[in-house]
């Protein structure tokens, strides 16, 4: 159903629009999208026809930090937050609505020495704001339409709008499908964009490295950042040869601090020390508390084990999927060290994944799994059934 981003990129240096589409969950829509550097007459023509949805032009915060377009509400009650501006019209144009009027006023918006007095306002295009993380920090079209506009190496501004069938009703997925192969158009997913960033972008930067003196042994503390948000992550590293023993931690703590015997987390947290101590390698600690949901979450979901639920059937009374942890930021702290294959300590197949998706390479597999205790055992039970980690029955 989905081409590659490279695919689609291709074709946008060539002046086509493409189908992106948003999750499911969220707006469940396809626009058609464009690059304002390399569309003409033809590509607005076709998107205002075919497509018939609002015509929008994606800016990025910096262009607009330039041109100074005003919101179009102080206000936003939009409940994905779209950040339009007011309408503009090129200075030149007459009444601003034709093909060729419109095609003037985007292209503008993409000229090195624009200024907001190259528009007359209000105007019939509607400049959108993307936010300066792109995809990584809003899942919009705004933000898809920016972000690929600069993977074209094009300027940072592009041209949305929205699928409509010719019934005036939305296009949903399988319409989208019927839209593409009718008009042989490429199509993609703002999901796709946001792994091929991840894979390829360095989401961390590295901020202080220390001598660490723990019972285990003495390490390397590495501190970082997320660049896109305000998230902190260590790795405690050990001198090693060749391949690096790895270990994903995402921080519990009820387990690794207070000790709880609900879970496995604390018992593992010291295991993978004394085993990097003995043999070098990493620790990479995550701040994905609760397997993603948060340490409050966490114990609504214990409340909700206590009265007779699993842990994944208690993740889902709350609304949340059964692991929403995302390995993208371990992978590029492991770049940021120059590191892109280790042998991986884990039970968890879902951390080979979603290392391997982000480009790190995983030689193979240390078990990582110790002795149930009677308040976890079916804590355990549960992961190796439904979230499938490779655990030995007999340890149960």
């Amino acid at each position: 159903m989905f081409d590659s981003v490279e695919s689609c990129i291709e074709d946008l240096k060539l002046g086509k629009p493409i189908i992106v589409v948003d999750n499911e969950d969220r707006e469940n829509e396809g626009d058609l999208l464009a690059i304002t550097d390399f569309i003409n007459r033809d590509c607005i023509n076709f998107m205002i026809t075919h497509a018939k949805g609002l015509l929008c032009a994606p800016i990025s915060y910096e262009l607009n930090k330039k041109l100074k377009l005003l919101p179009m509400v102080n206000n936003n009650q939009d409940p994905h937050q779209t950040a339009f501006t007011i309408s503009i019209d090129h200075k030149d144009t007459h009444t601003g609505i034709s093909v060729d009027e419109r095609l003037m006023t985007v292209k503008a918006l993409c000229q090195k020495d624009v200024t907001l007095a190259d528009f007359n306002q209000p105007g019939h295009i509607f400049p959108l704001v993307a936010k300066p993380g792109g995809v990584l920090e809003r899942v919009g079209h705004t933000e898809a339409c920016v972000d690929l506009a600069k993977l074209c190496g094009a300027g940072e501004t592009g041209v949305i709008c929205e699928i409509i069938k010719e019934d005036g009703t939305m296009a949903r997925r399988d319409d989208l499908v019927q839209f593409k192969q009718t008009h042989q158009l490429k199509m993609m997913s703002i999901e796709q964009l946001m792994i091929y960033r991840k894979k390829h972008e360095s989401l961390v930067t590295k901020e202080a490295l220390v001598n660490m003196p723990t019972r285990f042994g003495q390490f390397d503390l590495i501190g970082f950042k997320e660049i896109y948000s305000d998230k902190e992550h260590v790795i405690y590293m050990k001198d090693y040869e060749g391949v690096p023993s790895v270990r994903l931690h995402s921080e519990c703590l009820t387990g690794d601090v207070f000790h709880s015997e609900r879970c496995d987390c604390g018992v593992q947290l010291e295991n993978a020390l004394i085993h990097i101590n003995n043999h070098g390698g990493l620790l990479v600690y995550l701040r994905q508390e609760g397997r993603g949901i948060g340490l409050i979450n966490k114990l609504k979901a214990y409340e909700k084990i206590e009265q007779g639920m699993d842990t994944v059937e208690a993740n889902h009374a709350l609304g949340f999927e059964s692991d929403l942890r995302d390995y993208a930021v371990a992978a590029s702290m492991l770049k940021t060290l120059g590191i892109h294959k280790v042998n991986l300590i884990t039970n968890n197949p879902r951390k080979i994944n979603g290392l391997r998706n982000y480009g790190i390479e995983v030689q193979t597999r240390i078990p990582h799994q110790f002795k149930s205790n009677q308040n976890n055992q079916n804590y355990l039970l549960t992961k190796k059934s439904k979230l499938g980690h490779l655990l030995e029955a007999e340890l149960i």
